[in-house]
């Protein structure tokens, strides 16, 4: 991370919190135990809480909350194992635990914070309870809308006729022509290690690409982690993606002035091909109180300057 965030910190509270369904999700808190409480709603979905997020925060002034969505980083079961039931591991879910999470800390407002796929959980639960929600900070807008979804998983494609075609092809022929994701999630849930692991692996492949003309971009950024976790993100994701989320499509534009009170910051790269600026857009102009701010040299994986504006809105919004 770069030098324009705050120094890594610990956690002095953490814990498993059981959510139902056999389901226990890892938390943890850092900062100030007395300080403006402030959640983290982190991406994938099932990339789990990385250390480097606590960073953005002032830990003087932030009691910084950390939840592992069911199914990855220390939640368990996780989702590598293939006997964990997908099932119950929906958006309902997730939102049902961030409230149990809140009730549980004794929390009664707190700040979101997050990207990507945390944007869309940040306002799908803002949306069910705004008065929790004192502000919001995201990244890399997504609202899961089937048009986001269908981009990146084949518009995109567009840019890259010869890897798409190999991620189209990582599926049976058959699959081939119809509904790619929900074929990826069978396979994810295939019995053979081997055929999950292709799976995995091939779908990586892909996102690393779509991010692959990015300035500030990692090469292998997607592919580039343990087997385990890999394994889950990439079951998670096809499970949700395939579903669209199970939200009504477009309900989170549409339902934006449920935000009316809430301010917020939305924080977009302009060369960011996974998710093109036009939702943030979109949304900036449906919610009033959100400030858009258009990081010129940044894409989806961001860089020192996307950085630095999602502190400076975190630092504004202690002070409130």
């Amino acid at each position: 991370m770069a030098e324009v965030l705050y120094p890594m910190i610990e956690p002095h509270d953490e814990g498993m919190l059981d959510v139902g369904d056999g389901n226990h999700v890892y938390w943890a808190v850092c900062g100030n135990p007395a300080g403006k409480p402030a959640l983290i709603v982190h991406g994938g979905p099932g990339s789990g809480c990385t250390p480097g997020l606590r960073r953005y925060f002032d830990p003087d002034r932030y009691r910084i909350v950390l939840l592992d969505q069911r199914g990855c980083g220390r939640s368990t079961p996780h989702a590598s194992d293939p006997a964990t039931d997908m099932s119950h591991n929906t958006t309902e879910h997730l939102l049902s635990d961030m409230e149990r999470l809140r009730e549980h800390l004794g929390i009664e407002r707190w700040l979101l914070f997050g990207g990507s796929w945390g944007s869309t959980l940040i306002l799908a639960y803002a949306e069910r309870h705004p008065h929790r929600v004192s502000e919001i900070v995201i990244s890399g807008v997504t609202t899961t809308r089937h048009s986001e979804i269908d981009w990146l998983y084949r518009g995109v494609g567009c840019f890259f006729p010869e890897e798409w075609e190999r991620f189209r092809d990582g599926v049976p022929e058959s699959d081939r022509d119809g509904d790619l994701l929900a074929a990826y999630a069978r396979l994810l849930e295939d019995p053979d290690p081997d055929v999950r692991a292709r799976a995995a692996n091939d779908w990586c492949a892909w996102e690393d690409t779509v991010i692959s003309l990015e300035p500030n971009g990692k090469p292998n950024a997607y592919s580039d982690r343990p087997p385990a976790d890999l394994l889950a993100l990439v079951r998670i994701c096809a499970h949700y993606f395939s579903h669209y989320a199970w939200l009504e499509d477009g309900i989170l534009l549409r339902e934006a002035d449920r935000l009316a009170d809430i301010p917020g910051v939305l924080i977009h790269g302009r060369l960011d091909l996974s998710g093109p600026l036009d939702t943030a857009w979109e949304l900036a102009r449906a919610w009033p109180r959100a400030e858009l701010v258009v990081v010129e040299n940044s894409g989806h994986t961001g860089s020192d300057t996307m950085r630095e504006r999602m502190r400076e809105a975190l630092d504004r919004f202690a002070r409130t």
